[in-house]
């Protein structure tokens, strides 16, 4: 099997990392391996607290290329991670040996009433600076292979599995 890299893109609290584990549950269930690297959770393991310009580029370098070293080894490797600029998820896509974006498209009003660590309440208040979607820059996918309506889109998962399938 060819590994590969689905990466979940998003504003904050549209529901990724809710659809990555999903997937990562619906492909174990059909006797399929999938690793999920969750942006949140790697800022803690590598250290990336930063969330100015130079540290996000280098946390979403370091990230993606992380996800293709495990995809090489033949891997799924799904990763809810914001990745705001195109940049970064270009990178990745150009790092691994088999890309799939996600956008996960929810809208604003909405990733802000689900926001359980309150970004965008900060980020309103003047407490924050860099939330994309709370003034800072997010850059939708241009031709993502698949757009998702939050964590909880079924027919997503189908087409992404199928997707996994196609390609394997």
């Amino acid at each position: 099997m060819t590994g590969a890299i689905v990466w979940f893109t998003g504003l904050p609290a549209s529901g990724k990392t809710t659809l990555a584990e999903r997937l990562r549950a619906r492909l174990s269930e059909h006797g399929r391996t999938a690793i999920v690297l969750d942006g949140d959770v790697m800022r803690g393991v590598l250290d990336a607290r930063a969330y100015d310009g130079a540290n996000r580029d280098a946390f979403y370098r370091t990230l993606g290329a992380l996800a293709a070293v495990i995809a090489a080894q033949g891997a799924i490797v799904l990763v809810p991670a914001t990745a705001p600029r195109r940049e970064h998820r270009d990178t990745a896509r150009n790092s691994g040996p088999r890309f799939l974006e996600v956008w996960v498209d929810a809208p604003l009003a909405e990733c802000e009433a689900r926001d359980f660590k309150q970004l965008y309440a900060r980020a309103h208040r003047g407490e924050l600076a860099d939330v994309p979607g709370g003034g800072a820059l997010f850059e939708p996918p241009e031709h993502p292979d698949v757009i998702a309506h939050g964590g909880h889109d079924e027919a997503v998962l189908a087409s992404l599995e199928a997707l996994l399938d196609q390609q394997s």
